[in-house]
């Protein structure tokens, strides 16, 4: 038996699929490995995983169902080896760009997972883990969120997009009895991260002597969790529980203008800001209530915002030959 993980060269599957070669399991990995950010850093990530025994690699998106089907059925470039579990990494993520491409994300997030959740039904696949988003829960929710609180005013096509994916899960676990687990992540960062997103830009950006555009004042908050937390968690997810939506987060609110300081401090130089108006698909503050996840998966976050920053400022040093130049 094999464990299928979509998104296998991002920045989270990537390192969910390390934690599962570790353990011993067999990693059929998919991405198609398109362009919505650098693709250098991906070819990064999964340079590091075709060499670990027992991974093999598609290229196949996820909106093509015949290539997938090909792939559940075993007639692949694998050994057939059956599929006991599928984590769904694979999507579009980005709350800004998602009011440019609003179909591409819908075909990759919510159309990606339909194709999925129909092969976990007609090759009777047992277990599906979701990624989802903390931005679901919208601005007016209260905080911490947890995952009985409204979710139905998305702020962005991202937002809607991962919405409509849970949804769809609970609709085939409701219909077809599919072991189904959506995990709602918290603003995720670490070492090899998303070129696009604050922690990384802001490395990058103060490493290098670039101005960083704040969106806003700074003074918005984060709860920021790091990747191997979340990876572990992710992981922790495949064992039977029903139908559940857990929060994996950090479990505490950061400010963006403490972690510039924080990147300051650890690279001995002064952020050159600039700021202008807030984007309306950014919510303002986001905090993750984690009992689910405690009593569920056992699962805590073990990786402070002072330690995470530290790693992943040390990552981008050692690689700052090809890593500045990420856009």
């Amino acid at each position: 038996m094999s464990i299928l993980v979509t998104g296998c060269a991002g920045f989270i599957g990537s390192n969910v699929c390390r934690i599962l070669l570790d353990r011993g399991e067999s990693v059929e990995g998919l991405d198609n490995l398109n362009d919505a950010y650098d693709v250098r850093v991906k070819h990064w990530r999964l340079d590091r995983l075709k060499s670990r025994e027992g991974f093999r690699f598609y290229g196949t998106d996820l909106s093509d169902r015949t290539q997938l089907r090909s792939l559940f059925a075993g007639s692949g470039d694998g050994d057939g080896s059956p599929l006991s579990s599928v984590i769904n990494l694979g999507a579009r993520a980005g709350l800004r760009q998602s009011t440019e491409d609003p179909w591409g994300f819908f075909e990759a997030n919510t159309i990606g997972t339909l194709n999925l959740l129909e092969l976990c039904r007609e090759f009777e696949v047992k277990k599906l883990v979701l990624s989802s988003t903390s931005s679901v829960y919208g601005e007016d929710t209260p905080q911490p969120y947890r995952e009985d609180s409204p979710a139905n005013r998305p702020l962005s096509p991202y937002a809607a997009s991962k919405k409509a994916a849970e949804t769809l899960v609970y609709s085939y676990h409701h219909l077809y009895g599919l072991d189904a687990t959506v995990l709602r992540y918290f603003t995720v960062y670490g070492p090899a991260g998303r070129p696009d997103m604050s922690i990384f830009i802001f490395i990058r950006r103060i490493a290098e002597g670039e101005t960083i555009t704040i969106f806003g004042d700074g003074k918005q908050d984060r709860d920021f969790t790091y990747v191997d937390d979340v990876a572990r968690g992710t992981v922790a997810a495949l064992k039977p529980l029903g139908y559940e939506i857990i929060n994996l987060g950090g479990d505490r609110r950061t400010v963006l203008a403490d972690v510039i300081t924080m990147i300051e401090d650890l690279l001995g130089k002064k952020a050159i800001l600039e700021y202008t108006p807030a984007h309306p698909a950014d919510s303002r503050s986001s905090w993750a209530d984690i009992k689910r996840a405690d009593t569920l998966l056992d699962w805590r976050p073990e990786v402070s915002i002072e330690e995470g920053v530290r790693r992943t400022v040390e990552w981008y040093q050692e690689n700052r030959e090809w890593a500045k130049d990420l856009r």
